[in-house]
């Protein structure tokens, strides 16, 4: 009964008032300006914990968004080497122009990544839905030839996924693996949940086992307990991987693997974009979605 209430709640997101969405995802979007996301990195800085910056937008429609996301993110890396504070950037090629003209994306992120260059701060491009999956990874290795400083994000529900990393291994890359979350039909996209897990484990095992950095994203205690045993059995020293998370998921989780001496790097988005990714993370999250009807319908908190 709760997973069909779940799923009625999660499908009436988009007709929730924006003013009340973002009061619950706040928690998941640093805020809209660079001064915020500069707050929300100190703070987790204090904790022991590392961040990657996204400045919010994707899919855009005009050359002159992706000029404004390119500059914006020349800004965060000024800060970032001005502040002095753990972080690096994280990119989503169709801001970039991706899904305008593969040209303009590259000029754009070769812009980016020089600037990263200079500045000693790694850049990844972040990945997402299929149909841009093999361009985004043809734009990532050509910038890694020129900028060795730059990373990528493989999906473990994909099936083609373990194979693509054959690719990235062969370059040297630091990869971000991650379940993935964009719907996909079920002929590309593994389905059953045990059968993402075990993906994820097979491509964190072959990435660290031929020697590559791998950042392990995930919430998933399954997937972080055998990430755990291979980095176990590999007998791996801390800096040669790194645990990612969500700004705003289980900060107990994070908590842990810092007590426990793992490095952790938050993924702390912000900008005035902030709607779409909110809401993909509230669908991933219905107990925090729950709040938001019943706060429309004049209920108190639910237990």
């Amino acid at each position: 009964m709760s997973s069909l209430f779940d799923t009625l709640v999660v499908s009436s997101l988009p007709f929730v008032p924006k003013p009340i969405v973002k009061t619950f995802a706040s928690r998941y979007v640093a805020g809209e300006t660079l001064d915020d996301a500069l707050a929300t990195i100190r703070a987790l800085a204090a904790e022991g914990a590392m961040a990657t910056v996204d400045v919010l937008g994707e899919s855009v429609t005009h050359r002159d968004q992706t000029v404004a996301t390119r500059d914006e993110y020349l800004r965060v890396l000024d800060a970032i080497a001005a502040s002095g504070l753990p972080a690096n950037v994280s990119v989503k090629p169709t801001a970039v122009g991706l899904a305008i003209d593969p040209v303009l994306a590259r000029e754009n992120c070769r812009v980016i990544c020089a600037k990263a260059s200079q500045l000693g701060i790694f850049v990844r491009l972040d990945m997402e839905d299929s149909s841009v999956t093999e361009a985004t990874l043809q734009l990532a290795l050509g910038l890694k030839s020129e900028f060795p400083d730059t990373g990528v994000v493989l999906q473990a529900y994909l099936r083609r996924s373990l194979t693509d990393l054959d690719r990235l291994i062969a370059a040297r890359m630091n990869v971000r693996i991650c379940k993935g979350i964009y719907i996909e039909p079920r002929r590309i996209a593994w389905k059953g949940h045990e059968t993402i897990i075990g993906s994820f484990a097979a491509m964190v095992d072959k990435h660290l086992a031929a020697g590559c950095y791998a950042a392990v994203a995930t919430h998933d205690e399954e997937c972080v307990q055998r990430a755990l045993a291979t980095i176990d059995r590999l007998r791996l020293r801390p800096d040669q991987y790194e645990f990612q998370m969500l700004l705003g998921v289980d900060p107990v989780l994070r908590k842990t693997l810092l007590e426990a001496g793992h490095r952790l790097r938050v993924y702390v988005p912000f900008g005035r974009d902030w709607y779409a990714y909110s809401v993909r993370r509230l669908k991933e999250n219905p107990s925090i979605a729950r709040h938001i009807v019943r706060r429309i319908v004049g209920l108190g908190p639910s237990e």
